[in-house]
């Protein structure tokens, strides 16, 4: 650009980039040596250079700061890393499509505040995780266009006095718009906080799932068989298998929420424009981007390897009383308020609690004396498959609308 438009001469320009190149290779093979005393990268690449080529070299500043330049590379690097991300997520959510395809016909008791609540199908349940994951997706879609703002040019904070075309340059480095304002462009981290902010609600979601699957690994619930090759035993007891990588993952989630509260509480005081503070942008955004990583990459290695227990589902179902919604149901069905059906089906989970029994067990007389219209159809109505079938409205757990949504999975992840 510098070359294009006259500001330096184009056999300068030539050499500078192969100059550039032979410092790339050598850092890529691991043969550049930085200089602690030099500062910094961009001092270290500018000595370097002008070691390799001479003076010349020494043009390669022009028309740009390290302020502009630091923004622009953190730029890239926020770009690089959210497609690597968004590429682990979709991963993440095949592995997820694949175990709900198995999975459709497996049924399970789903819980509100950790109480039996109603069947589900567990298809159904894992697809939850695949639309907060899809969420995830989308919200690093959306950040990208911010990301993708070119701030060099911007100098140090004023903008430069040479004639550059910062048009040709957002075009060379793949930048979709280019900063409007100086003093932002160089002294903005918005768009780090909101990578930030994206890589925490990824990991809270991650978390919630790996909760999940320790509570289903415990033997009071015993619904899940992890690989043991995700999981460690104890140094003391030799019966125990851990849930690690579940536990480190929901640890590690806190990291990165720190990592968050990090660059905020940086940001919060600063006055225009650069400032050496911004330093602290860097080691928080890291390490979450690479917790981040880590943690897609395990979770879904490991749902590549996860078994379920069906029998020790079902067994779960049959007590609780599960299916208590499903008789109101019913009731209103026969004409009743549901307001009246629940109590009548209050009282008669009562009844059952009293005589060390469930729903199913109790005879056609002995429903019929908290209510004549029950009818032996009633029995239809308590059946776990039954029940899962019936609530077949759009994005309710039914097989057939489970297999639908795992339908539209595929095709979305496709796309």
């Amino acid at each position: 650009m510098l070359a294009a438009r006259g500001i330096i001469k184009k056999a300068d320009a030539a050499k500078i980039v192969r100059g550039l190149k032979k410092l790339q290779k050598q850092i890529d093979d691991g043969k550049f040596k930085w200089d602690i005393a030099k500062e910094d990268v961009h001092l270290n690449i500018e000595s370097k250079l002008t070691d390799l080529i001479g003076p010349v070299g020494g043009k390669l500043h022009t028309a740009r700061s390290r302020n502009d330049q630091v923004a622009t590379d953190l730029r890239l690097y926020c770009r690089d890393q959210v497609h690597q991300v968004m590429g682990l997520i979709r991963k993440f959510q095949k592995a997820l499509i694949k175990l709900a395809e198995k999975n459709v016909n497996t049924l399970l008791p789903g819980y509100t505040h950790l109480q039996r609540a109603q069947p589900i199908s567990l298809a159904h349940h894992l697809l939850a995780y695949f639309e907060m994951a899809d969420r995830d997706y989308h919200r690093l879609a959306d950040t990208l266009p911010r990301i993708n703002s070119l701030p060099l040019g911007s100098g140090a904070l004023s903008g430069t006095t040479f004639p550059i075309d910062r048009d040709q340059v957002a075009n060379e480095l793949g930048f979709t718009s280019i900063s409007r304002n100086s003093l932002d462009a160089v002294s903005d981290r918005d768009f780090v906080a909101e990578v930030l902010f994206h890589c925490s609600l990824i990991m809270t979601h991650l978390s919630r799932l790996a909760e999940d699957f320790i509570l289903w690994a415990t033997q009071e619930f015993n619904f899940i068989e992890l690989p043991e090759d995700f999981c460690t035993g104890s140094s003391m007891m030799p019966q125990k298998i851990n849930p690690d990588i579940l536990e480190l993952v929901r640890g590690k989630t806190g990291r990165v929420f720190g990592s968050l509260l990090s660059l905020l509480v940086v940001l919060k005081g600063l006055p225009l424009t650069y400032n050496k503070d911004l330093q602290e942008d860097k080691e928080p955004l890291f390490d979450a981007v690479h917790t981040v990583k880590g943690s897609l990459t395990l979770i879904t290695a490991m749902l590549e390897k996860t078994k379920f227990r069906p029998k020790q589902m079902r067994e779960a179902m049959a007590k609780g009383f599960v299916l208590a919604t499903d008789l109101a149901d019913y009731l209103v069905t026969q004409g009743i308020s549901f307001r009246d059906a629940h109590h009548t089906v209050g009282r008669i989970v009562s009844h059952c609690q009293k005589a060390a029994c469930e729903l199913k067990d109790l005879t056609l007389e002995t429903l019929k004396s908290f209510d004549k219209k029950i009818g032996p159809e009633v029995y239809d109505w308590l059946d776990e498959t039954h029940a899962v079938d019936r609530r077949a409205s759009l994005g309710g757990t039914a097989r057939k609308r489970v297999r639908a949504e795992i339908r539209r999975a595929q095709n979305k992840i496709k796309s």
